[in-house]
This record gives C-alpha cells, sequence and structure tokens, in this order.
C-alpha cells in the first residue's frame, strides 16, 4: 500500500467498498438518530455555526442555493433567512434524505426546499447553475476532494459564493486538550451507545485529523478556482468557515 493509500480514512475500514460507498452506508446506518446525536454531541453550538456562515452569503440575496452534504437538511433550513426561491439539499445516503423529507413536510417548508440523491462529485445539474452553495461538515468525506470542490464551483454562477463549515484541530489550550479528550473518548462512546454502530463516531475525530484545514484546505480552493479565497475560526477553532467566489 502506497502512502498516499494510507491517508485514506474511512468509516468501516471494508476492503472491497470505496470511501463513497463506506460513507454512504454510515450515514444510513446513523440516520434515525443523526440528528439528535448531532446536537448533544456538540452540545447545540453547530445550529450557531451554521448561522454565522448563513450570514456571509446575504449580501449576495442568492435566490437559488444547494446545500451539499445535506443529511437531514440543517444547512439547507438555515438558508432559508436569506428567502431564496429554491434550496436544494443534496447527499449520497437515502436514509438521511429521507429523514430530511420527513423534517421539511413538519415544517411546511418542503414546497421549498427539496431533498435529492446525488453526489457531490458528479453532480446532477448545469454549469452555474446557484447562486450560492454551502457544505456543513461534508467536504472531509469526499473521496477525491479536489474533483468535488471542483464539481462545487462548476455548478455556481459567476459571483456566487460557496461558504464550507468543516470541523477543525484547535491550536490553543485549554479547547485543544478539551476537544482531543473529548473527540477520542467521549463521542465514539455515546454515539456508540446511542446509534449502535461504533465505527461512525470513531470516524468522525479519525476524519477530522486527516482534513487538510486551514491554510492547506484555503490553498486547494486557490488551485481549483475558487477567488477571494477566506476563512473564520468558530468557537476557539473547533470548527471552520470557509468560503470563496467563482
Amino acid at each position: 500500500m502506497s502512502a498516499k493509500e494510507k491517508k485514506v480514512v474511512k468509516p468501516y475500514n471494508k476492503s472491497d467498498q470505496s470511501k463513497k460507498e463506506e460513507v454512504a452506508e454510515m450515514f444510513d446506518n446513523i440516520s434515525e438518530r443523526y440528528d439528535f446525536l448531532n446536537h448533544f454531541l456538540s452540545l447545540g453550538i453547530d445550529k450557531l455555526w451554521r448561522k454565522k456562515a448563513i450570514k456571509l452569503l446575504k449580501p449576495l440575496g442568492p435566490k437559488k442555493i444547494i446545500d451539499l452534504a445535506t443529511g437531514t437538511g440543517d444547512f439547507a433550513i438555515e438558508a432559508l433567512k436569506l428567502n431564496p426561491n429554491q434550496v436544494v439539499g443534496v447527499d449520497i445516503s437515502n436514509g438521511m434524505l429521507e429523514q430530511g423529507r420527513i423534517k421539511m413536510k413538519k415544517r411546511g417548508v418542503d414546497n421549498i426546499i427539496s431533498m435529492e440523491y446525488g453526489d457531490s462529485e458528479h453532480l446532477p445539474f448545469e454549469d452555474g447553475t446557484f447562486d450560492a452553495l454551502t457544505v456543513g461538515f461534508g467536504v472531509r468525506n469526499y473521496e477525491n476532494l479536489e474533483k468535488g470542490l471542483a464539481e462545487m464551483l462548476r455548478v455556481l454562477n459567476t459571483g456566487g459564493m460557496a461558504v464550507i463549515l468543516e470541523f477543525s484541530k484547535p491550536k490553543k489550550s485549554p479547547v485543544k486538550q478539551a476537544l482531543g479528550f473529548y473527540s477520542k473518548y467521549i463521542i465514539p462512546l455515546l454515539g456508540k451507545s446511542i446509534s449502535k454502530d461504533a465505527s461512525a463516531y470513531s470516524y468522525l475525530p479519525e476524519s477530522v485529523q486527516a482534513f487538510p484545514e486551514g491554510q492547506a484546505f484555503k490553498e486547494i480552493l486557490e488551485k481549483v478556482g475558487y477567488r477571494d479565497v477566506r476563512s473564520k475560526l468558530v468557537s476557539g477553532g473547533i470548527a471552520t468557515i470557509y468560503y470563496g467566489v467563482k
């Protein structure tokens, strides 16, 4: 196995499945408990992060928005504060999408937000379809990061903005030590007991460690063609909001 192959972090490490296939299986497995666990394990802070990310799009006044790796659609729902005409949530997990569709109907927003199956590396949309794009905690799950980011750029129209929210690794004490302990021991333990899928919540800290965060990720965004690439740390560096323009 080459050094490059060793860097691929997968939920189940099955030799006959790609990372993409395993990520879809993982989210299918935890879909019914995902919303509860997501907000519980983040202590609800994830909601604040999404609010901050959506505010970056407000000056653009986007009317057509795509939310990739949408899961059950939390980011898509937050995007409604921008008063768009349409929000399209895309995910490779049918289990997550089904939970999202139930959520949209309950909230009475299924006429604006559609939940569609799709692969972020092969999006079924024409060039320049969307005014804005969001991804929450999804790009680190891409099998081919550069390909996925380039495909995101393709479906944005000129002047459109992509906003990417992703976990990062805090550098300062005591946040660094506290998060390290919480991610390594508490999240997998609680995730296993509630979702019954130990691998899913062990994969979370492993995938965060493997992700090229900060300046390294900004350079990748610039390499594939994004302009005016910037980033904002949130909650002491637990997560980062990256944003760039086409």
